[in-house]
């Protein structure tokens, strides 16, 4: 017969062994969200000095596709040439860099949530019965099937775009607007005069084109650099070598910029609408249209050669200054308690 006093005992033992048992789950829970919350801010802080650092190598030659980009001016390679000139000679070797500043206040957040999202979307897609596979955090890309690499990519620079996006229209404005007199132009100018004349929702115009044209542009960019290091590695059993990550990221770039450009037209003159002509471009479809209908089918992709010198440039600078910082950071656990 069992006693009240034996059945306590037995009672609180079950108790402990269970408290026991729990306490190391509960441990390895809190390591995996501190982990996590590590590779997360690893993420973001080299996504942002990769951004930063490809924005500010490319911004002379974006300048000049912007100029191009938002008036029915014929492009040709010369003419970009010439207008660098131009600048150069009239406005000086600063003005180049007009609109960087805006350019860096939203890249640098933009580039940093794009890559730390990234991190968290291929850990969100990786089938069920890989979760968890690799141990210790270990992040080989090649787990994703290639579907869901390039939706990972996507769905990454969506999020950027549409949290960032009144900054990238601030911006487009900074690069066509001429300084009068002794006034400079700055991002705070810009914005004030934007939301004073014609109010705060056009900080948001042309986001739907620019959030389309960033789904295969973000996809295929993630896509082709993943993939590329993938292949690299199953054929010579090592990872890839810097130069190979060079190539792979121009080309990265190359596939990313020629898949999305024409939507990058209709984006831009969306955002300049009434600044250098009195045209209204109040949809994509008609904006395009007028795009094409003035300027044949030349029109959508006017520009574009420029966009395979700095997009490729621009992409390759990011992706491999990402992760070499990134490495610097897991290598010295800069952020890790």
């Amino acid at each position: 017969m069992t006693t009240p006093t034996r059945c306590v005992n037995n009672m609180a033992g079950e108790s402990q062994a269970r408290l026991g048992q729990a306490q190391p789950v509960q441990q390895a829970m809190g390591n995996n969200r501190e982990d996590t919350m590590t590779q997360v801010v690893n993420s973001f802080v080299a996504g942002a000095v990769a951004g930063a650092v490809a924005k500010t190598t490319i911004a002379p030659l974006d300048r000049t596709k912007i100029h191009f980009q938002v008036t029915d001016r014929r492009y040709r390679f010369s003419k970009a040439l010439t207008f660098l000139q131009r600048t150069y000679t009239n406005d000086g070797f600063s003005t180049l860099w007009r609109g960087n500043s805006a350019t860096l206040v939203r890249v640098v957040p933009y580039a940093a949530i794009q890559f730390a999202s990234y991190e968290q979307y291929k850990m969100l897609l990786k089938p069920s019965s890989q979760q968890g596979g690799g141990g210790g955090g270990q992040k080989d890309d090649s787990v994703l099937p290639p579907v869901r690499r390039f939706l990972a990519g996507s769905f990454a620079g969506m999020t950027a775009t549409t949290l960032t996006y009144p900054l990238d229209m601030i911006r487009a404005r900074m690069a066509i607007t001429k300084s009068e007199g002794n006034k400079r132009v700055s991002l705070l100018s810009i914005s004030r005069i934007i939301v004073k004349n014609e109010g705060l929702f056009t900080l948001y115009r042309g986001l739907l084109p620019t959030v389309l044209g960033v789904l295969p542009y973000a996809g295929c960019s993630f896509f082709t650099y993943e993939t590329l290091k993938d292949k690299y590695r199953q054929h010579y059993n090592e990872p890839p070598s810097p130069l190979f990550k060079i190539v792979a990221g121009a080309f990265a770039g190359l596939m990313g910029q020629t898949t999305s450009y024409p939507l990058d037209i209709v984006r831009r003159r969306m955002q300049t609408e009434g600044v250098l002509t009195q045209v209204k471009y109040p949809t994509i479809g008609q904006t395009a249209l007028y795009v094409i209908r003035t300027e044949g089918l030349r029109g959508i992709y006017k520009g574009v050669t420029m966009n395979w010198i700095k997009g490729p440039l621009s992409v390759t600078i990011s992706f491999n200054t990402y992760e070499y910082i990134k490495h610097f950071l897991e290598k010295y656990k800069v952020f890790e308690r």
